[in-house]
């Protein structure tokens, strides 16, 4: 395997506060590597080192000759008097990139429901990283740079963008909190953190794991240390003539690490509190109608939360999972039936909107208006020590709130609205800007926390990780229990696009076949089709050719009745091996020969119709 770029000996500071220091390593020829580390660390100086953005203090950068790096950063540079069509297929004619089967799939999955005529100034936040992203992925390059490609995805177009990556030959390096993602597509890890890179086989489940088992290993030889100092000191007082042998530890393989180790969260302790603190009732939906401009949303509707229920609801951008969260919380209000809230619930909202209502106001002085001490399920904290466990220490402490950045703000506004101990918790997209260690010490915190808690999010670890049901909104206007949670909904979705698909090809087949009149054939047949190509002579009736072309017709229809069959069959085992990343990619390299093979026989099947014409 070739090396395409190393870093030998990278230093990088920024102030004095030093980011990297003696920095070395390096990434080969079809590798895929994951970056962790807690925000501010240095992951994003990294990736612009990586690309030669960012020049280094001491040390050196170098990368193989001739080497086609794409770098997907945090934001993009469009220009808003550009179009989509000009950002994305940089000028390419539709039939240029449509007549390829893998730029037609980024197109149709990233682009979906995207003018591609609309100018970028009046794209969202979400579809802008969209069209970034597709950009990218349009393009061939023999490193793909990616600084957390996964935000303002859903969960479906991220369980795509991690097949596709895992289907790529280019080397991979990737910035992201997402940790299904870190497991579905990385054959690595990298952790940023105090000025070095640590380095983990595997995903992010291998890196827990040998994470966990590092630091065992280094609590072992701390407490093998200190035995030998104090048995030393215990000679030198004596005057011994030999000293004592040494202690001999066992190192435990991984899964004997946490074959001990209780579950998250105990659910019937959890439940028997829910229910004395917020009694048999919590929320109802009672046949509700609600609606946003012409857009139905929710159909006669109803939905029942009970005390200690986890729920998380999926569904893709627009069907209105932050409507239904508006609706549970009273914000929102339906145009028919009632949402009925218990009398003891309290109740908290985390919106995705980041603001305060003073900016000048200081961290501290802010939590301890709110509560000096909380409860937690390891006992009472005071509001200091709340803070260090979300990563607000030093400075930090004493900063102004319009100081913090992105992913302190979020971080501040979980932790306040924690701290008010409600007993019915509705969070949106709760991890957006936090890093994998804030996402850590959310989990812990309400792992032990007993109300009700609903959840929409793209982060399908967390999701998961969390919740104990899923839900979604499919768009028939109701809110349906998922018993297989993420999966099931994946499967669907992905039915439902393939009937859609072939709703479409019956459609264009029915058109096809309208006869027209003999003065519009020879007009067409007179002209070149859209390729540009002139097309194939008309067979005479009872010819060779005619007979010929209806054996291929035939022949053809039923080798794309088997693709079709076979392409819906490996989406859902996509969909299904989605934490295997060796079954992912080999799955997702067979869909791509499908593909291929597919396009093939549909434009021979053209052509054969086009004979019969």
């Amino acid at each position: 395997m070739s090396n395409l770029l190393n870093l030998e000996k990278v230093s990088k500071s920024y102030g004095v506060r030093p980011l990297l220091t003696d920095v070395s390593l390096g990434v080969g020829a079809g590798e895929r590597i994951g970056i962790v580390g807690r925000n501010g660390d240095g992951k994003s100086t990294l990736l612009r080192i990586m690309t030669g953005e960012e020049p280094v203090d001491a040390g050196r950068v170098s990368r193989e000759r001739g080497l086609l790096v794409g770098f997907l950063r945090q934001s993009d540079d469009f220009a808003d008097t550009h179009t989509v069509r000009e950002v994305v297929l940089r000028g390419m004619a539709d039939h240029e990139w449509a007549a390829d089967a893998r730029l037609r799939e980024i197109v149709d999955v990233l682009l979906a429901g995207v003018d591609l005529d609309r100018s970028v100034a009046g794209l969202s936040g979400g579809e802008r990283r969209r069209c970034g992203l597709a950009a990218l992925l349009l393009g061939e390059h023999d490193l793909i740079i990616l600084d957390e490609p996964t935000n303002h995805l859903d969960v479906e177009a991220v369980a795509w963008l991690a097949a596709h990556l895992a289907a790529r030959p280019s080397a991979l390096v990737v910035v992201t909190h997402d940790r299904w993602f870190l497991d579905a597509v990385c054959q690595q890890t990298w952790e940023v953190h105090d000025g070095v890179v640590d380095a983990y086989e595997g995903g992010y489940a291998a890196f827990v794991l040998a994470k966990a088992e590092r630091q065992r290993q280094a609590a072992a030889s701390e407490v093998r240390r200190q035995n030998l100092v104090r048995k030393e000191l215990a000679w030198l007082r004596r005057g011994a003539p030999a000293r004592t042998s040494k202690p001999k530890f066992r190192i435990d393989a991984a899964n004997q690490l946490i074959e001990d180790v209780p579950p998250p969260r105990d659910r019937l302790e959890l439940q028997r509190f829910a229910t004395q603190r917020l009694g048999k009732d919590v929320i109802d939906v009672e046949d509700v109608d609600f609606a946003r401009g012409e857009r139905v949303l929710l159909d006669h509707a109803t939905w029942r939360l009970g005390p200690g229920d986890r729920v998380g609801i999926v569904g893709v951008n627009g069907a209105g999972k932050s409507s239904v969260l508006g609706l549970l919380a009273g914000e929102l209000a339906p145009q028919h039936g009632k949402v009925r809230h218990g009398r003891t619930v309290v109740l908290q909202h985390l919106s995705q909107q980041v603001g305060f209502e003073d900016p000048e106001a200081r961290v501290l002085a802010t939590v301890e208006s709110i509560r000096r001490v909380t409860k937690t399920a390891d006992g009472e904290i005071t509001a200091t020590s709340m803070l260090e466990r979300f990563g607000f220490t030093g400075d930090k402490l004493t900063a102004r709130l319009g100081d913090l950045s992105g992913g302190e703000r979020r971080r501040f506004q979980l932790l306040r609205l924690l701290l008010t101990e409600p007993n019915v918790l509705l969070l949106d997209e709760p991890t957006n800007d936090l890093d994998i260690e804030t996402l850590n010490v959310l989990e812990d915190f309400l792992d032990g926390w007993p109300g009700t808690l609903v959840v929409v999010s793209h982060d399908r670890y967390f999701l998961e990780r969390v919740t104990d049901s899923v839900w979604a909104l499919l768009g028939d206007g109701q809110i349906s229990m998922l018993p297989r949670g993420v999966d099931e909904y994946l499967e669907r979705r992905s039915s439902e696009q393939q009937v859609a698909r072939n709703e479409r090809a019956a459609s264009r087949d029915e058109v096809e076949q309208v006869p027209r009149p003999r003065d519009e054939v020879a007009t067409h047949a007179s002209k070149p089709d859209q390729r540009g190509v002139a097309q194939a002579p008309k067979a005479k009736p009872g010819s060779a050719e005619e007979r010929t072309a209806r054996k291929a017709l035939a022949r053809l229809d039923k080798q794309l009745e088997r693709l079709a069959a076979r392409e819906a069959e490996l989406t859902e085992a996509i969909a299904a091996a989605a934490t295997d990343p060796e079954r992912l990619t080999e799955l997702a390299a067979e869909l791509a020969e499908v593909h291929e093979e597919k396009e093939a026989a549909e434009l021979e099947w053209l052509e054969a119709a086009e004979v019969l014409e």
